[in-house]
């Protein structure tokens, strides 16, 4: 599927870690749709109500980064991709911060394609799921800016929008990475 070598950070192990699933399924049109989840609004979460994927920090009790991707998945939407997915390949890790602190945070992409067809049970975390067609994404006429707002001025980031939601941030890095260097089967 992937046709280069993900980027991985140095030290990794030495920082916070998460890991999230980038997760894509054939709809029955035959179109590739892969799934955003909404997170859930709360306050003091910089990150409340963002489009991302599934995921979450690497416990102690996770084998390695890929199990906490799954884990996470399945506590966040009742996915079981241990059951029901293929795993495909990894992308580059990204660096980012803790939700409060600004100590670093890697987070490492993990992808998979969904055969499972059980409906999706969210938990708090999650407001709702989005299936997008990977055609969508992929077009240029749905990129965009987001203004975002800095103590230094407003800067216009990259962004993909999609009947009102904003994919930005982490999540579209690791959307343009997959869309650019891949062709799912």
């Amino acid at each position: 599927m992937i046709k280069f070598r993900p980027r991985k950070i140095p030290f990794r192990r030495r920082l916070t870690r998460a890991s999230v699933a980038l997760i894509y399924r054939q709809s029955d049109s035959g179109d590739i749709e892969i799934l955003f989840i909404q997170r859930a609004r709360r306050e003091g979460d910089p990150w409340s109500g963002d489009m991302a994927f599934p995921g979450g920090r690497i416990q102690s009790n996770d084998a390695n980064p890929r199990a906490a991707a799954e884990r996470e998945t399945l506590e966040e939407t009742g996915i079981n991709l241990a059951r029901d997915g293929v795993f495909k390949t990894r992308l580059s890790d990204l660096i980012t911060r803790h939700h409060s602190r600004w100590r670093p945070m890697v987070v490492t992409p993990y992808v998979y394609e969904w055969n499972g067809s059980q409906p999706e049970t969210l938990n708090h975390e999650v407001e709702q799921t989005v299936w997008i067609s990977g055609d969508y994404l992929a077009s240029p006429e749905n990129q965009s800016t987001l203004p975002f707002r800095t103590p230094l001025g407003t800067l216009n980031l990259p962004c993909c929008r999609y009947q009102g939601y904003c994919i930005w941030g982490l999540s579209y890095s690791m959307l343009q990475e997959l869309l650019l260097n891949s062709k799912p089967d």
